[in-house]
């Protein structure tokens, strides 16, 4: 550890914690301070290519482990990762900026999401195929090879955990990218996945430039599949690599939720529950709710709470445990979201409360509520990314359900209503891979996870969860003449 109480940072290639062959390394910042917290290798081509090396020398050992074998190594990472909890929280309130007391639910669902795959690598089934007599054909699931796994900063328990799980689970070898931004935890997660059991060469992570680290275990004809969590524009270019070189993608992106309040919900219960989903992480967080679609009989009830509960928030320090938000990741994000609301404002849109930085070091944002936004913000078009909440009136069910539909994401969607008839017109109307209806939930392991539209393709979690790591292998063997 250092003075900081950061650990020391380091990549894992090939069962060995390196600091890489290279001299250059990156600084790795406190964002509730802007102080530096450690400095983190950065991967030449060399390791790169010995990280490759390592996943494919491995795979064939890993994929033939039985799935019982598996499923206890990620059975003990989970009870690990438990039982470094509070050292995982502490980790991501220094490197996230998110607060100590919210760390631990990140920390068990990273458990869970090992847990989970665990326990669905001894359901991998195949089908046999019905065909004449002494003709035998089957289809089988089998692992596609290693996988390239890219993971953003604003999850960094969870979303690392998702895929090293899911890879190791269904029996690919991966080579893991996570953000730069939030390095330790990721490290702290993969210490879990080797002491438990995980066997030099299946897992491997790297650090250092993105563009040059894609770009190489896309290319290569070692990397079979590749899965990425991030920004659209980003998402975008992966996803031109990897239909260059044929190798199927995951891409989960980023989203714009709606929420539909109807004229029988209560607005401040449910302004109480948003104030949670939508200012957790600063809002970064590619599901956070965004654009609150409120029935005009409601309109003013819902946003007064709403502005109520959100400057009551405690902003501070992540380290406290009184905190309830704390800072955006860096100055690129602060001022993105502070020039998305000065332009909403420029347009005519009111601002209830915040909408400005907060004057302490640091890259803190005051929680804001928007009101008579107009249709020309960008704010309405953008992904906000930020603790930024919207509130227009609707009239009719229809007319909500198309400003739901009225951007280029459908990642996630909410709604509130007691009728069974609006629900069910929402679920079909709605554009989006997840919808919850009377709840913020619905991103647990067991539901399959991931967007439509620009918010990406292929689906993370659930029953689903292998679908990307798997392909099928046909096979039909003659086992005697007719």
């Amino acid at each position: 550890m250092t003075e900081s109480g950061f650990p020391a940072l380091n990549m894992l290639i090939d069962g060995q914690w390196t600091a890489g062959s290279g001299a250059e390394t990156l600084p790795v910042e406190n964002p509730a301070t802007g102080a530096e917290l450690g400095r983190l290798p950065v991967a030449t081509e060399s390791d790169i290519a010995r990280a490759i090396a390592s996943a494919r020398r491995s795979f064939p050992g890993w994929s033939s482990t039985p799935p019982r074998k598996r499923a206890a190594i990620l059975h003990r990472a989970a009870a690990l990762v438990r039982a470094r909890s509070g050292e995982l929280s502490r980790l991501m309130a220094l490197e996230l900026g998110k607060p100590v007391a919210q760390g631990p639910a990140e920390v068990a669902r990273a458990a869970e999401l090992f847990e989970w795959h665990a326990e669905q690598a001894l359901r991998v089934m195949g089908e046999v195929i019905a065909s004449a007599p002494g003709l035998s054909q089957t289809a089988l699931r089998v692992p596609i090879g290693p996988v390239a796994a890219f993971t953003p900063w604003n999850g960094p328990g969870a979303s690392p955990a998702r895929k090293m799980s899911a890879a190791l689970a269904s029996g690919c070898t991966i080579v893991l990218k996570p953000a730069e931004e939030t390095p330790a935890t990721a490290i702290a997660l993969t210490e879990c996945l080797v002491e438990a059991g995980v066997p030099p060469g299946a897992l491997n992570l790297l650090f250092g430039h993105p563009a040059q680290i894609s770009e190489r275990l896309i290319s290569d004809p070692a990397i079979r599949m590749i899965t990425f969590t991030g920004s659209v524009p980003v998402g975008r270019l992966l996803a031109q690599m990897a239909g260059r070189y044929l190798k199927p993608a995951i891409l989960e992106l980023g989203g714009h939720s709606p929420v539909i309040v109807s004229a029988n919900a209560d607005p401040e219960e449910v302004a109480r529950l948003a104030l949670f989903s939508k200012y957790r992480n600063s809002g970064q967080i590619c599901i956070s709710p965004t654009r609150f679609l409120i029935h005009e009989s409601h309109g003013e009830r819902f946003t007064e709470a709403l502005v109520a509960g959100a400057e009551a928030l405690r902003v501070g320090d992540p380290l406290d445990p009184a905190v309830e938000m704390g800072p955006m990741i860096h100055a690129r994000r602060l001022e993105a979201v502070d020039a998305l609301v000065r332009d909403a404002a420029d347009r005519g849109a009111r601002v209830r409360t915040g909408g400005h930085r907060l004057n302490r070091a640091g890259h803190f944002y005051a929680p804001t509520v928007l009101t008579e936004v107009p249709d020309t913000c960008a704010i309405l078009r953008e992904e906000p990314f930020g603790p930024v909440a919207m509130v227009q009136p609707y009239s009719e069910l229809s007319d909500a359900i198309m400003r739901a539909n009225a951007t280029d994401f459908g990642l996630a969607a909410y709604a509130f209503t007691d009728s069974a008839a609006e629900a069910a017109a929402i679920t079909a109307g709605v554009e989006t891979g997840i919808l919850s209806i009377n709840h913020f939930g619905g991103a647990s392991p067991e539901i399959p996870f991931g967007g439509v539209k620009d918010s990406g393709y292929g689906r993370e979690g659930g029953a689903q969860c292998f679908d990307g790591y798997l392909t099928i292998k046909s096979v039909s063997q003659l086992t005697r003449q007719t």
